[in-house]
């Protein structure tokens, strides 16, 4: 049990919440809430907080489980670091730049890159996209059209989610090189799906809004110390001062009314009651818990699919990669990252591939994807050739996300469920964004909001005039 002093919010009334699960959509709800004046207990069954974006040792190492990136555009991730005073060790570019290397290319002419310039939308990238080298200059106009057409749309209309991006793309012009090269560049790391496979509603959604919306969207930030840092240990002092009393392993295995018309969660060796619960858990574990009225057609969740993300890890003996990330084509590897500072690595180098919409690759032995990268790093990065490899590891988050998949929309609930006092949060739950870091604090902040209101609290405004930024 954690106790602390209040010190971002009045001291808690004589009304109750139960969080149920740690990631982020469960600590930004726990900390709204005690920031409202709510009493709130958070129960996690894993021994850390930061659900699905933690770190572990190995070793000497401290590893992240994968790796995580965030926009300037992300305004509720950009809160809930400011709240847990983390915003210095995750600090966003200056200004978007992304390397991007083709390997089909010949050697001298595979470096291309992805950046803005200080203009108004869409000009900040007028000039990158006109030097792309990794497309023709036909292909590069076909985009700056296709580009306009995405930003007519409207991100309200139901239709959008019943299409797939990729058909969008075919029907404006965009060939499958400019697939490859950019649109799906972008779209698989931030959607965790080839375009082909993704609602076309959240793709625009994450153009409109990364590329299309603020001339500084899409500065990439990226956590300089390990996730767990910012996720559990600064997220635990945050929940400690806010006085939320917080339970590491501690699986909850009901939740249902109680004999005065509240809810009680059962827990091994106690019973909470509570006037308010809120499960901040996966789709399958939130769907288990439910009430059967709870939703009108609760089945639903487990329709929504999932998606696996592979991380690949490899520790040289020297420095190979001389920008902190890059991104690659014509090669199975999609984005690398230098973790040496970050993990604690004195000598050497770090670098962790990260792996999006990898269903081909999920299982696979580790000795296969050995055989498979370190080649395809030594094609990439000529530095590691004659390096001796110290450590090459994986990890692999089968249900990473969500599926973004055509039709998901219908699927995904709001914060509100039909039982009163009880409340869904997730990245997965109706934010209108794939399943990132910013969707499950958004998701958060929502379920929050949702409990404010039915026990009648006002709203923090500092914490709600995120949604206004946005």
């Amino acid at each position: 049990m954690t106790h602390g002093t209040r010190s971002h919010g009045p001291v808690a009334d004589g009304r109750h919440t139960v969080v149920v699960g740690g990631g982020l959509a469960g600590v930004t709800t726990a900390l709204a809430l005690a920031d409202a004046g709510v009493r709130v207990t958070l129960l996690e069954g894993r021994p850390r907080l930061g659900g699905l974006a933690f770190s572990f040792q190995r070793g000497d190492l401290t590893v992240d489980n994968g790796q995580h990136v965030y926009l300037r555009c992300c305004t509720a991730y950009r809160w809930f670091l400011d709240r847990i005073e983390g915003a210095s060790l995750a600090p966003l570019q200056d200004r978007l730049d992304v390397p991007v290397v083709d390997l089909a290319r010949p050697a001298g002419r595979r470096l291309g890159r992805l950046r803005r310039d200080a203009l108004p939308v869409p000009l900040h990238l007028g000039r990158s996209l006109a030097t792309y080298p990794h497309l023709s200059l036909a292909e590069r106009a076909r985009v700056g059209r296709a580009a306009l057409a995405l930003q007519g749309l409207d991100l309200a209309d139901p239709a959008l989610d019943t299409r797939d991006f990729g058909s969008w793309l075919a029907a404006h012009g965009q060939s499958a090189r400019a697939v490859e090269a950019l649109w799906d560049l972008v779209g698989v790391a931030t959607l965790n799906a080839v375009a082909s496979e993704a609602s076309l509603q959240l793709a625009a959604m994450v153009f409109k809004t990364g590329l299309l919306s603020d001339p500084g969207a899409a500065d990439i930030g990226w956590a300089r110390v390990p996730l767990g840092d910012l996720h559990d240990r600064l997220a635990r002092k945050a929940l400690d001062s806010a006085g939320v009393r917080t339970e590491v392993r501690t699986r909850v295995s009901s939740v249902s009314r109680n004999e005065n018309g509240g809810w009680s969660v059962e827990v091994p060796g106690e019973r909470l009651d509570a006037d308010a619960v809120v499960l901040a858990v996966p789709q399958r574990e939130a769907h288990d818990l439910l009430p059967r009225d709870a939703l009108d057609a609760p089945g639903r969740l487990l329709e929504i699919g999932t998606a696996p993300i592979l991380n690949v890890h490899v520790v040289y003996d020297r420095r190979v990669l001389t920008h902190p990330f890059l991104t690659a084509l014509g090669t199975p590897v999609q984005w690398v990252f230098d973790r040496t500072e970050a993990s604690g690595l004195r000598s050497g180098q770090y670098l962790a591939l990260s792996q999006s919409a990898a269903q081909d690759e999920i299982d696979a032995p580790v000795a296969v994807l050995r055989e498979r990268y370190l080649p395809e790093l030594e094609r990439l990065l000529p530095l590691t050739r004659g390096a001796e490899v110290k450590d090459f590891f994986v990890t692999r988050e089968r249900t990473a996300t969500f599926a973004p998949a055509p039709g998901v929309g219908r699927l995904r609930p709001g914060a509100r469920t039909k039982a009163t006092g009880l409340y869904l949060a997730g990245a997965w739950t109706a934010t209108g964004w794939p399943a990132t870091m910013e969707s499950a604090v958004r998701s958060g902040v929502s379920a929050a909001d949702a409990v404010l209101g039915a026990l009648g609290r006002p709203r923090p405004r500092h914490l709600f005039e995120l949604e206004e930024a946005a």
